[in-house]
């Protein structure tokens, strides 16, 4: 009997399953946006660009939950938020922060995309969707929409509906993410890295400016070389590092410098929370004083800041799903309460 010799397989190897998507064409088409929205996001996508370039004496304040991880405990946020924001809107022009990717040093929750259910199933389609009618819902409230973009498929399904966007401390430095950006229609910010270097996001912003072509996805779903025009729009975020906070009038000094060294505009955010903190939510209302203190004092360079804002101050542990958990708090960083959150968007309208 002749044995048939089983080659060794070489594609593959790791992969259990693939879950084909619809286009990101279709899949906007079945979650459209309406002739309204897409106005409005115009809008606000210039009137943020007038915060960056200096034509605009508002202060851009991105301000949110550190993630959505519970939709209607998100739109609850988002109706207060947007009231809060009418009220100041002739000095502070608030964003609110509509995160739904989360980066991860190892393991755990990636977001409400990659994880809508939040029990590790993975059930991404669901979650695109949950993400783009959050979205929708956002503003449809008046408030524009603020993200960090993780994955470089995802603008595809999404971005249409967002006014500003961020490239990560741990992204930065990433090509496939400065490409993605040079791409993106909205005004973004890149943060400095973990270490609390700025060479990352100075970098950044130049190479995301310029004109680049790397591989994409169409809107029809098909592979492609995509070139881009360059995003004039970009700017640097200053979020601490592994040495300690970045926010006060020294290292805004030597960021204004290292920018125009690079030949880029002196505009800067100043994230409050993160390692500007010590991620401890106590703190971020000090730090965020500090900041606004510096604008108080005429120092335009600092175009806003970024607070992590939410119902309940403080963070709680994931374990599976949302039953259990307390309603309006954060399962990702720790976060400022509504109450501060109101106080502090008050103190600064008083103060400029």
């Amino acid at each position: 009997m002749v044995r048939t010799r089983l080659m060794p397989k070489i594609s593959d190897v790791n992969i259990t399953s693939y879950e084909p998507l619809l286009s990101p064409e279709d899949f906007c088409a079945e979650i459209p946006k309406s002739d309204a929205q897409k106005e409005f996001i115009s809008n606000a996508r210039k009137e943020i660009s007038d915060c960056v370039h200096g034509k605009s004496d508002k202060f851009l304040l991105i301000v949110g939950p550190c993630s959505i991880h519970d939709p209607a405990a998100g739109l609850e946020y988002g109706k207060k938020l947007a009231a809060l924001a009418e009220e100041v809107k002739d000095k502070v022009l608030i964003v609110m922060r509509v995160y739904f990717e989360k980066p991860r040093t190892t393991v755990g929750w990636k977001g409400l995309i990659m994880d809508p259910d939040l029990d590790d199933t993975s059930k991404i389609p669901e979650g695109l969707a949950k993400a783009r009618t959050f979205l929708r819902e956002i503003v449809d409230l008046g408030l524009p929409t603020a993200t960090e973009l993780l994955d470089p498929i995802t603008p595809q399904y999404i971005a249409d509906l967002i006014c500003w966007s961020a490239i990560g401390a741990r992204t930065s430095e990433s090509q496939t993410h400065r490409q993605m950006a040079s791409g993106l229609s909205m005004p973004l910010g890149f943060k400095n890295a973990t270490s609390g270097d700025l060479k990352a996001a100075t970098n950044g912003i130049l190479a995301a400016g310029q004109p680049q072509t790397f591989l994409s996805v169409t809107p029809n779903g098909r592979a492609s070389a995509v070139t881009t025009a360059g995003n004039p729009d970009c700017h640097l975020i200053l979020r601490g590092g592994e040495k300690g906070p970045n926010h006060t009038a020294p290292f805004v000094e030597e960021t204004a410098a290292a920018l125009a060294k690079g030949g880029r505009p002196e505009c800067i955010m100043i994230d409050a929370s993160h390692a500007n903190c010590g991620k401890d939510d106590k703190q971020m209302s000090a730090a965020y004083r500090e900041v606004l203190a510096q604008r108080a004092n005429g120092d335009k360079r600092i175009i806003g800041a970024m607070l992590e804002s939410n119902l309940v101050a403080g963070n709680q542990k994931l374990i599976s799903g949302l039953e259990g958990l307390t309603y309006g708090q954060s399962i990702t960083d720790k976060c400022i309460d509504w109450d501060t959150t109101v106080e502090l968007v008050r103190e600064t309208y008083a103060a400029l």
